[in-house]
């Protein structure tokens, strides 16, 4: 499925190298100030363009064409798009019978009966993420005084990024990274549990981004070497304020109001300039491939921001799940 929320609800459509890509948004609250100009900034985070990152470079530059009117949100869907223009699709021929290693080339086949698009990994292709940034960009309205500010804390396995970059480049291939995102500010009293628990619900919306593959909050899986005693963070004020927070910010899958702290894993980009040896589908046989197209050295270096626009997209709907709040409006 490719929609997400219960309230304020986001659905991504397009493929990498159609014509377009873009969001709709269902359940924004009217009188939210939106104009084009405010999407620049978090879209540009998300672009290519910086040393370790893909050389396609689209615009990305948004059109507004529903849902809004005089520069302001109008209760009905809210639809975004931008155009695809720096598409080289011949590099994608031959993955249909030597699907790449790591992709969703061979279950998109199988899933789709044949019938994906595979130029530029389609509708699994990190480009769609776009849709994400621009709900995000909304979002954050809602969610008012919260400041979300999410960083590349490593990448592969080191501390010194630019390191890692550097001999990722040097031998032609790709690593991955550890992105960790805070949430100052946060509402409390916000999670559905059971099933649409803040770190459930948060959960679902990272690992709906491209090459994410592991989620922690507060101290995470350090937590099963510590006693009860120690992970358990004290409350020191009447506002539950608390003196650690091991937790995260989130206690029986509800924010508890202190700052929310979680940190996810990007795997190393898939298309890599390394030789591989895999199967050929079509000949029957191991081969030798080598992908080519503009792929990304660190595909960690441009998610931050779309961690940030996907814990926008929960904190909002459930902000406005919970006895109607909708937050500051700007």
């Amino acid at each position: 499925m490719n929609s997400f929320g219960v309230i304020f609800r986001v659905s991504i459509f397009g493929e990498s190298h159609g014509p377009a890509i873009g969001v709709v948004i269902d359940g924004c609250p009217p009188g939210i100030s939106i104009k084009a100009d405010d999407f620049l900034p978090d879209l540009k985070r998300r672009q290519s363009g910086s040393r370790g990152t893909t050389k396609r470079r689209e615009p990305d530059l948004p059109e507004i064409l529903s849902g809004v009117f005089q520069d302001h949100t109008t209760g009905a869907p809210i639809t975004l798009v931008t155009r695809n223009s720096d598409k080289i699709s011949s590099d994608y021929d031959e993955f249909k019978k030597i699907p790449r290693p790591g992709h969703a080339d061979f279950v998109s086949s199988m899933k789709y009966s044949g019938y994906s698009d595979m130029r530029g990994s389609g509708h699994f292709s990190g480009r769609i993420t776009w849709g994400l940034v621009a709900a995000g960009v909304i979002a954050k309205k809602i969610a008012g005084n919260s400041n979300i500010s999410a960083k590349l804390i490593s990448a592969g396995g080191s501390d010194n990024i630019e390191e890692a970059l550097d001999k990722a480049i040097e031998s032609n291939d790709t690593i991955g990274g550890i992105i960790e995102c805070r949430v100052q500010n946060p509402p409390a009293g916000l999670g559905e549990p059971f099933f649409y628990s803040f770190e459930s619900a948060l959960s679902h919306m990272v690992f709906s981004i491209p090459a994410i593959k592991g989620i922690e909050f507060g101290a995470g899986f350090a937590a099963a070497s510590m006693r009860g005693s120690q992970h358990n963070d004290p409350f020191i004020d009447l506002y539950g304020k608390t003196a650690s927070n091991n937790a995260g910010g989130i206690n029986g899958g509800i924010t508890n109001g202190n700052e929310i702290i979680f940190r996810t894993v990007v795997k190393p980009t898939s298309s890599t300039g390394a030789d591989q040896t895999t199967f050929d589908f079509v000949e029957k046989k191991m081969t030798t491939l080598k992908v080519k197209g503009r792929h990304d050295t660190c595909i960690a270096l441009r998610i931050p921001v779309i961690v940030e626009s996907v814990t926008a997209i929960v904190l909002a709907d459930l902000m406005l799940i919970d006895r109607g709040i909708h937050g500051e409006r700007k």
